[in-house]
């Protein structure tokens, strides 16, 4: 997929690189109302990708300007200034019985929900409480909650083991014991969706935050499992503070059997502030997945 920048957005970089095995830092600054990127720090030769991202401050404005931008790669000439003000009050109050120049059908969420899970995309995950709220009629984001609520005591998960202020898990108040993620695991499996859930999920030393893990190993391509972390800075130690790492999911068992596990490492930290430690716990417990589905 090509992608476009988009006005008045831009970035610069003044990253350096470093001797192989140094620290990887990577900072984001933004400025001029986030149009104004700047990447800064070291990244050691030979380390993995590293992802980094920095907000859309508005959002309305940023969609007017890539959709004016996209008209006119399309041939379409547009008089308004792309990065200008957004005149609404110009806009009609409504669109009855003019003529559809356009229509955008979105694709059905089950793909949305696997590019969440895929990659973790929590902007997409914090989208799904909301959009559950606008299943019930409402505008309001938090009013998505009685609705997920409903949803996991049909499903059988106490509820009373899962505790969530966001949809993303990334609020300090966010917990869900490992009892609660396995008999969320197992509903779906029991569902006729069980198979579409399983693989929208990362795949071990295939894809999405699983795809480095583990490429050459028996259980290669028959875990399925999400990964998540919580982690902050340790500034007084110089290192970093792991409140959570986690992986949960399925493990490919042979013959259509699907068993559910969970593994984590909470409550540590690591020898040094380099992200790439955080990384070497994330692979450690994808080993200890495919252990598991390698054991009999």
């Amino acid at each position: 997929m090509r992608g476009y920048a988009v006005a008045p957005y831009a970035v610069t970089s003044t990253v350096k690189t470093a001797a192989a095995g140094q620290p990887t830092n990577i900072t984001v600054t933004t400025t001029d109302g986030g149009t104004r990127i700047r990447l800064s720090g070291t990244i050691a030769a030979g380390a993995r990708p590293l992802l980094r991202t920095a907000p859309v401050t508005d959002p309305a404005a940023f969609g007017r300007t890539a959709l004016i931008e996209a008209l006119a790669r399309a041939g379409v000439r547009v008089t308004a200034d792309p990065a200008g003000p957004n005149p609404a009050a110009r806009l009609p109050r409504d669109y009855e019985g003019r003529p559809r120049v356009a229509a955008y059908t979105s694709p059905p969420y089950e793909q949305y929900a696997k590019l969440i899970l895929k990659v973790s995309h929590n902007l997409g995950a914090n989208l799904g409480i909301c959009l559950m709220a606008v299943s019930a009629g409402s505008s309001r984001c938090e009013d998505g909650f009685p609705v997920l609520a409903a949803f996991l005591d049909r499903a059988g998960a106490d509820r009373r083991q899962v505790e969530l202020m966001d949809g993303r898990g990334g609020n300090p108040a966010d917990r869900a014991t490992p009892r609660a993620l396995v008999q969320m695991l197992a509903y779906w499996q029991r569902t006729p969706d069980a198979r579409r859930f399983r693989e929208a999920l990362p795949v071990l030393g295939v894809d999405g935050l699983l795809a480095g893990n583990c490429r050459s190993c028996p259980a290669r391509g028959k875990v399925f499992a999400k990964t998540g972390a919580a982690v902050g800075g340790d500034a007084l130690n110089d290192r970093l503070s792991v409140g959570a790492i986690t992986i949960a999911g399925y493990l490919d068992k042979g013959g259509g059997r699907y068993d559910t596990f969970y593994a984590g490492v909470t409550g540590a930290a690591t020898p040094t502030a380099n992200p790439e430690d955080i990384l070497s716990i994330s692979n450690d417990l994808a080993l200890i997945a495919a252990y598991l589905q390698e054991s009999p």
